[in-house]
């Protein structure tokens, strides 16, 4: 039967399995314009920036 050389600490191992529950993000839906957006994400709606139901930039239009 094999047997490691070293320990594994236990934040090695957790590490290791944490992306089988990574599969799919959780949705939130914005308080200001209604879109669905991925949680602590900035997303552009209309030509702005919002996060946290804020606009954080207005982008400037090419003249």
């Amino acid at each position: 039967m094999a047997h490691p050389k070293h320990k594994i600490s236990r934040t090695r191992r957790d590490k290791r399995r944490t992306h089988d529950k990574a599969a799919m993000p959780t949705l939130s839906t914005c308080p200001t314009t209604g879109m669905p957006h991925e949680y602590h994400r900035a997303h552009w709606h209309e030509g702005k920036l919002y996060y946290k139901g804020k606009v954080v930039i207005e982008k400037a239009l090419a003249v």
